[in-house]
């Protein structure tokens, strides 16, 4: 049964004078009206943030819903090259591809009456939605991307929305730009509480990899992440190879294909002629198997080429896993390299 879980519920992780103080900061804004807009339900880490956070600011009282912007593929085409092309892609960036994305995006704005005290808009597929209304009400741009180094023709196309909001969020310091737009910095968390992360027997973790034929006879090396090129799955592959000349292993890929990254099923289907006994690849929205690998696995990875924060570090460091980075963006702040994880 799901249990939807109180601020007080997680006095036993973050002591109760934290909760306390959260609770006291929380009183004032009770029945304000807040709304998180993002780009989908399920698939990756800002929707997994986001369905515990909503859970949360409600429970103290903060009146908070969350929407999602609906389009045809064309568009989830277009703003994944703009996702991509923040990232540091190249980008042909066409007339057709700005009209596809500001139509679509005046289409939702019809759609959507927002009357709310606070808009969160979460990265840049509901960006321009600012500029459909009649702004009488802060509205912040939380950012996800890694912003190290992002496309100069993209960025400078975006920037014009970004800087009619009031406020930008972004996870790493590095990530700041040339913006009039006032820009802090916020580190992501996972949800102790959540699925993913909650305590497991051992028998609940036997039960999740039987459910999926994972064999245990081998130490597990695992990656958890969106079927994504920026998570490199290649260079994983290669990499277990290596290993495999040293070690005798098992590969577990676990993602999902979320509904607003359409290149994901692509590089799935380019991933599956590597599956054999002990290459396993899954595509499966399965919390509890994530939780079980992460417990089970000898050592997970996350090699990222660019990474906005990269949750599934943290939630592989909070089952006390050993875990392998790519040495970019988020995963810095949480791996102490030949501390508490590596960094390559």
């Amino acid at each position: 049964m799901n249990e939807i879980h109180s601020i007080r519920a997680y006095e036993r992780y973050a002591g109760k004078e934290t909760i306390r103080r959260i609770e006291a900061k929380a009183r004032p804004l009770q029945d304000m009206r807040v709304l998180h807009m993002n780009s989908t339900y399920y698939g990756g880490g800002v929707s997994q943030l986001l369905a515990s956070l909503t859970l949360m600011m409600n429970g103290l009282g903060i009146r908070t819903g969350w929407r999602v912007v609906h389009g045809p593929p064309d568009f989830f085409s277009v703003t994944k090259k703009f996702h991509n092309a923040l990232q540091g892609a190249e980008i042909n960036m066409t007339d057709r591809k700005k009209a596809i994305y500001e139509r679509v995006i005046h289409e939702n704005a019809i759609r959507n009456h927002l009357d709310h005290d606070v808009v969160f808009v979460h990265d840049p597929q509901p960006l321009p939605l600012i500029t459909h209304y009649r702004k009488k009400s802060p509205w912040v741009w939380r950012c996800h991307v890694d912003l190290t180094a992002p496309n100069a023709e993209v960025w400078n196309y975006l920037a014009p929305f970004i800087e009619r909001y009031d406020a930008v969020i972004l996870s790493c310091k590095e990530y700041r730009q040339d913006l009039a737009t006032p820009q802090v910095t916020f580190l992501p968390a996972i949800d102790p509480l959540s699925i993913v992360n909650r305590d497991l027997s051992e028998s609940a973790i036997d039960e999740r990899l039987a459910h999926y034929s994972i064999p245990t006879d081998l130490p597990l090396v695992v990656q958890i992440s969106r079927f994504d090129r920026w998570k490199d799955p290649e260079g994983v592959l290669q990499a277990f190879e290596l290993a495999r000349k040293k070690e005798e292993c098992t590969l577990v890929l676990v993602g999902n294909v979320a509904t607003d990254d359409p290149e994901g099923a692509e590089v799935y289907r380019s991933l599956l002629s590597h599956r054999g006994e002990r290459v396993i690849i899954l595509s499966v929205q399965d919390g509890a198997l994530v939780n079980a690998l992460q417990r089970r696995a000898a050592v997970v990875l996350q090699k990222s080429i660019r990474e906005g924060f990269g949750m599934t570090v943290s939630e592989a460091m909070w089952k006390g896993a050993a875990v392998i980075g790519g040495d970019v963006g988020g995963i810095r702040y949480q791996i102490q390299d030949g501390v508490n994880g590596f960094l390559v």
